[in-house]
């Protein structure tokens, strides 16, 4: 693959994030996973990543975008944030850890 490829790939996934997110505040969570799951297919088959903001909102069990209170039930634990989607399945994140500049 070239730079080119990965470039519009990375592009195409940022924009069907964003039309995730836009379709899950207006209520269309079928369409908002319809998007999660385009996204994820194009990450796989051009081998790319996908961005860690989309990777926490959304559910690997059923491909909801995942919205804090209306989707989604977010708690914080000992060094972790425990996320439960509507459909029951868990995540689980290390809080970030603070820079060491700031004293």
């Amino acid at each position: 693959m070239t730079p080119s490829d990965e470039r519009i790939a990375r592009e195409r996934i940022e924009r069907l994030d964003a039309l995730a997110r836009r379709a899950a505040t207006a209520g269309h969570e079928d369409r908002a996973r319809k998007y999660v799951r385009l996204a994820r297919r194009l990450g796989e088959r051009n081998r790319v990543a996908l961005p860690r903001r989309f990777e926490r909102f959304t559910c690997d069990a059923c491909d909801a975008y995942l919205r804090p209170g209306r989707t989604a039930r977010v708690r914080l634990r000992d060094g972790h944030v425990v996320v439960t989607c509507d459909c029951g399945t868990q995540a689980r994140y290390p809080y970030d850890s603070p820079d060491e500049d700031c004293s």
